[in-house]
């Protein structure tokens, strides 16, 4: 099976500190690579590095073997990997939908001139927007709660609204920090679930994350990090 994502001789230094060093990793379509170690192991420095929030300082980042090192973030999500965080992310103040209708505006392509006239093929846009936004929710369990603001959502149900957020992104990689992080059991059985149907439509998975069920359950492989290599 061929590379999707792979990383060569990546690099990322802090004063003297070296968070990252030499690190070689891969991962195919329909595949899960889980990543694990202590904390302080350099697992989010990575993540950092392959979605653009931190420039390496040596090595290369390639998808589909094009050279993306150094790209940034906004630049590393239009050409296909997607992140969630750790500490959750999202818009409180804005509902369900719309915190998934910001990550499809991007690919929206109406013209500058269809939006300032409110034009019919504008409206028709909007519509299919929307209708794919709820199409995220409802694969993540949240079509009866696309009207409600985030931040009333419970903790594991915003965990899942911040899935559904990475996948309207249209990503081709997705970068998962510990989504199983403050949930329940059977939240965590929910989110196994998920990782698993997205694992099965096709889209490359690298998770990071402490609850040894996850990652048992759901990886093809495992990659152990410690002191960064």
């Amino acid at each position: 099976m061929s590379a999707l994502l792979r990383t060569s001789g990546l690099t990322k230094t802090f004063g003297g500190l070296k968070a990252v060093q030499q690190i070689d990793l891969e991962v195919a379509q329909g595949e899960v690579l889980s990543i694990i170690g202590p904390n302080g192991a350099g697992k989010t420095t990575l993540f950092n590095c392959l979605s653009g929030i931190y420039r390496p300082d040596a090595g290369g980042i390639f998808l589909e073997d094009r050279d993306i090192t150094g790209r940034a973030p906004h630049q590393v999500c239009r050409l296909g990997i997607a992140r969630t965080f750790q500490n959750i992310r999202l818009f409180g103040e804005m509902s369900a939908i719309e915190n998934v209708l910001v990550a499809l505006f991007p690919h929206d392509k109406s013209m500058p001139w269809s939006i300032l006239g409110r034009t019919g093929a504008y409206r028709r846009r909007q519509e299919e927007l929307r209708a794919e936004a709820l199409e995220h929710l409802k694969f993540v369990g949240l079509e009866a709660k696309a009207g409600e603001w985030a931040r009333n959502l419970p903790y594991g149900l915003q965990r899942r609204l911040e899935l559904a957020r990475a996948l309207a992104t249209r990503p081709k990689v997705l970068l998962l920090d510990e989504p199983g992080a403050g949930m329940n059991p059977l939240e965590i059985a929910e989110m196994i679930r998920l990782i698993g149907e997205i694992k099965r439509r096709g889209f490359a998975v690298i998770l990071i994350e402490h609850h040894m069920k996850v990652v048992m359950e759901i990886s093809d492989r495992i990659v152990v990090l410690d002191h960064g290599e």
